[in-house]
């Protein structure tokens, strides 16, 4: 079973080796890598054909103009040949070497057609020290009308899923992750599976991470997915995830402190 990882990249030349590197150390070797660089103005594509060859041709890159993150990962899609495909950010990287394995192994254990898990958040200045985890326990199909959604940097799914249901929806700026899943689980229906394991670091400061402004715009683009599939939900439904994020902070801050000691 061939697992498809995507990584798009755009002058990730300070981020993209942890990436690089946590995919190389990954004890399931039945792998493609592939890199979709957006004309990075800095060393990312000379840190792309670097790794090239430790990835003794697993790895396949281009370096072309995109229109944005989800036109590169639609790239990504329309090259992947593997079995089940999954999303790796450049600035993002795996919590642990079999990660891999752990959804190979899931796959082949069940009639399923995807699954997830969790992540967690830290600083750049600290990637030991967790800022937030983001557990996908809670999530179920019925919760996605209220903004929930699993975490999106672990799902991997089957590539005809992709290939029936259509790929990332490039006019939401913030919102195409959210859309996919939405598409792919709420109206579809897809058969899915939770797996308890922290799957990926995930850097603070991302566009979906950054302040105020860009909260505001996730619930206006995650409100205009739900309604274009025909469902209501309204912005006030949004307001119940904000308990559970502060709780994700306040938890996490709780157990640094008591690691500390």
């Amino acid at each position: 079973m061939k697992i498809s990882i995507i990584t798009a990249t755009y002058n990730s030349a300070e981020t993209v080796r942890n990436t690089f590197d946590s995919v190389l150390n990954q004890t399931y070797k039945d792998i493609e890598y592939i890199v979709v660089d957006g004309l990075s103005k800095d060393n990312t594509v000379e840190i792309i054909k670097e790794y090239a060859g430790k990835f003794e041709g697993k790895m396949r890159y281009i370096s072309e103009k995109d229109r944005g993150l989800y036109d590169a990962m639609n790239k990504g899609l329309a090259m992947a040949t593997g079995d089940i495909v999954g999303i790796l950010n450049s600035d993002d990287f795996y919590t642990s070497n079999n990660i891999l394995e752990i959804v190979a192994n899931n796959f082949e254990e069940g009639e399923i057609d995807a699954v997830y898990g969790d992540i967690h958040f830290v600083n750049s200045n600290d990637l030991t020290k967790c800022v937030r985890y983001y557990s996908s326990a809670i999530f179920s199909r019925r919760l996605m009308r209220f903004g929930f959604m699993p975490a999106h940097p672990s799902f991997y799914c089957k590539r005809e899923v992709y290939e029936k249901y259509g790929a990332f929806n490039t006019k939401y700026k913030i919102a195409a992750d959210f859309d996919s899943l939405f598409r792919f689980i709420y109206i579809k229906k897809i058969r899915t599976r939770y797996i308890k394991r922290d799957f990926v670091t995930m850097r603070t400061g991302g566009v979906s991470t950054d302040g105020f402004r860009s909260r505001w715009l996730i619930m206006k683009e995650h409100s205009k997915v739900i309604k274009s599939y025909g469902v209501y939900t309204n912005m006030l439904f949004f307001a119940i995830r904000y308990p559970f994020k502060i709780y994700e902070i306040v938890s996490s801050r709780i157990k640094n402190q008591f690691s500390k000691k």
